[in-house]
């Protein structure tokens, strides 16, 4: 068997390479940009479907005879103040600093719990008082719409705290640094819909 030599002053062939090949942000992205788009449109039904079925009461309560405002309005200043701190995660991410990034990703996620057990209180109130998804069209668009935000800030939540589990296994490596702003972007979009619900919804709905 001969040994194939490259000639002299030739570049030797390079069949395969030793590094590791770094994975893109820019397919990540795109790709969970797609996927924010297709909850824009869950979301969008859901509010369309609100807008039909929100004044059919059935002889029922209204959302004006329902709807806490002061209490709605400190669990909207919970999820925005939550979109700050992650804010402030994003800064000490970009500084490489592990323990602060930290630090605001657990403020994060006690604002998120915070606004969950707000949301929560609030169902059972209802519930209790009658106001149950079956009792009228407005109320079964009204938790479905709600509560499938609820449901999303919920896994969002999950979310975080596995991030904060795999930052402090592995520092803020290229990967983990993905995947939080990733999470950036689903939290901020919560924000955004949290807004339309408190505005479409809330607001609205008090008016008689």
């Amino acid at each position: 068997m001969h040994e194939v030599t490259a000639p002299p002053g030739a570049t030797a062939p390079v069949f395969y390479e030793l590094e590791a090949h770094a994975h893109g942000d820019g397919g990540t992205l795109i790709g969970f940009w797609l996927y924010l788009m297709s909850d824009c449109l869950i979301f969008a039904i859901l509010f369309a479907t609100y807008g039909v079925l929100g004044r059919n009461y059935a002889a029922g309560p209204s959302g004006a005879d329902l709807f806490d405002l002061r209490l709605v309005a400190v669990n909207t200043g919970l999820l925005l103040l939550s979109s700050i701190t992650y804010g402030f995660a994003m800064l000490e991410m970009e500084k490489d600093r592990v323990d602060t990034t930290l630090m605001w990703l657990a403020v994060t996620g006690l604002f998120g719990l915070g606004f969950l057990g707000i949301e929560l209180y609030e169902f059972a109130h209802l519930i209790h008082e009658g106001a149950t998804p079956q009792r009228s069209g407005f109320l079964s668009a009204f938790f479905t719409l709600v509560g499938t935000h609820g449901l999303h800030v919920t896994f969002g939540t999950i979310w975080l705290v596995v991030l904060m589990v795999q930052v402090r296994q592995r520092g803020l490596v290229i990967e983990n640094q993905r995947r939080l702003m990733c999470l950036s972007m689903f939290w901020h979009f919560l924000d955004v819909v949290w807004i339309g619900v408190f505005t479409f919804v809330y607001l609205m709905g008090s008016m008689r």
